[in-house]
């Protein structure tokens, strides 16, 4: 069983101001686990997470964040921008980006970020653009292959394949990238990989570590570059399912920090600084979407039909994404009902839920989908001139701001030349 953040009686107060649907944050709960983050690798001086701004692209949240010590990992030129403005400066940014545009390398050189190449010829691409290499530059690895974790004691198995991946250089790529970059003026340098998604295990972050540890030892001593900073990534995952136990993130600090002691220290690179690009479990849990019941449906199946639709949470019409859904007010009732709660896109994949069992609904009733604080409604679209919901922040205080209003027609239709 998932219990939301927010009441029935809050829902019920907020609604008369704000109408369904909507996205609602946490700020009690984003504040505490960022805490938790930097708390679990404080071990290593200079240690910074780099939001992923594309997880949960809202201005109040990058503040917040920025609050708790954290900077802000960017891929887009828009991005750069909304970092700007939210007070990021210098190396609070991280720019990681692929497929890059030179405007964009120049945005992210304007603000002094932290640049890191997705592909061996993006060195000569990037001086094109800005007319030098700064010198810290990071480079994404890609180790190829299909990347398994075991079992292991958290009874999780574990496994991607960077091998399909667009992102990042091979081996001998990054180590060529490198010597280019050296002599082109580079003079510290870092190491970037991401090799799994939404891993609902403590043991694939140290084994992430353990593979860049031992590339920078490697590197260092091929290319004779000063690498100063390794890059672990995201990855690291939440449980959407109630009965999946959540990562610890102190446990996970403490694998790395192990990883680090066994492979840097003796090599005598004590000295590197970490960093995390953590969207997902920064924010997934810490937001939900509220909608309203307004229609049932029996014909061979029974239907829930809710007021919000695929284009407020896509997660589960495109990738079949699970996302529990609590009916306000009735978290203690019988499940025994079961249905497809679904929205009015003309398309049968809306659904935000099939075949689930939930307490007998009655129209009006608010139904919390957990876990959208990630890649909710940064995901929003238009199709069938739907309309993106409003975000708001449910304050440590009790009180609720409304930090993105919801569009309205005069918006969709702002862009279109007649």
């Amino acid at each position: 069983m998932k219990t939301p953040f927010v009441t029935k009686s809050q829902l019920d107060e907020i609604v008369k101001t704000y109408p369904t649907p909507f996205h609602l944050y946490d700020e009690r709960g984003i504040r505490e686990n960022a805490r938790r983050v930097n708390g679990a690798f404080s071990w290593n001086p200079g240690f910074r997470e780099y939001f992923a701004v594309k997880a949960t692209p809202n201005p109040s949240i990058l503040k917040i964040l920025r609050e708790e010590g954290c900077g802000a990992d960017c891929s887009s030129l828009t991005e750069l921008m909304m970092a700007r403005r939210c007070g990021f400066r210098g190396q609070e940014i991280m720019f990681s980006s692929n497929n890059t545009l030179a405007e964009e390398y120049r945005l992210a050189d304007q603000l002094g970020a932290v640049i890191n190449l997705d592909d061996l010829t993006h060195v000569e691409f990037l001086e094109e653009s800005i007319g030098y290499i700064p010198e810290t530059i990071f480079c994404r690895y890609n180790p190829g292959g299909v990347f398994t974790l075991g079992a292991g004691k958290d009874g999780v198995q574990v496994m991607d394949n960077p091998g399909d991946a667009k992102y990042g250089m091979t081996r001998p790529q990054i180590a060529e990238a490198f010597q280019r970059l050296k002599a082109r003026g580079a003079r510290t340098f870092g190491i970037h990989a991401f090799l799994a998604s939404n891993t609902i295990s403590n043991e694939y972050y140290p084994e992430l570590a353990g593979i860049l540890f031992r590339l920078a030892a490697e590197l260092r001593e091929e290319t004779g570059c000063d690498i100063r900073y390794i890059n672990l990534s995201g990855g690291i995952g939440v449980p959407y399912r109630p009965e999946e136990e959540p990562n610890d993130i102190a446990l996970i600090g403490q694998g790395v920090r192990r990883k680090f002691e066994e492979i840097l220290v003796p090599a005598g690179m004590g000295d590197v600084q970490l960093c995390s690009e953590l969207g997902r479990f920064m924010l997934a849990p810490y937001g939900c979407l509220v909608t309203k019941v307004l229609h049932f449906k029996h014909i061979y199946k029974e239907y829930v039909g809710v007021d919000a639709c695929a284009a407020d949470l896509m997660r589960p019409a495109v990738y079949g994404s699970y996302h529990h859904i609590t009916v306000a007010g009735k978290e203690e009732a019988p499940h025994d009902h079961m249905a497809d709660v679904t929205g009015s896109l003309c398309e049968n994949c809306d659904k935000f839920a099939v075949d689930r069992m939930l307490p007998e609904t009655e129209r009006g009733d608010l139904l919390v989908i957990h876990d959208t604080g990630a890649h909710g409604h940064a995901m929003g679209y238009n199709y069938n001139g739907k309309l993106r919901s409003a975000e708001l922040l449910l304050r440590e205080d009790g009180s609720v701001k409304l930090i993105r209003r919801a569009e309205t027609p005069e918006d969709y239709f702002a862009t279109v030349v007649w």
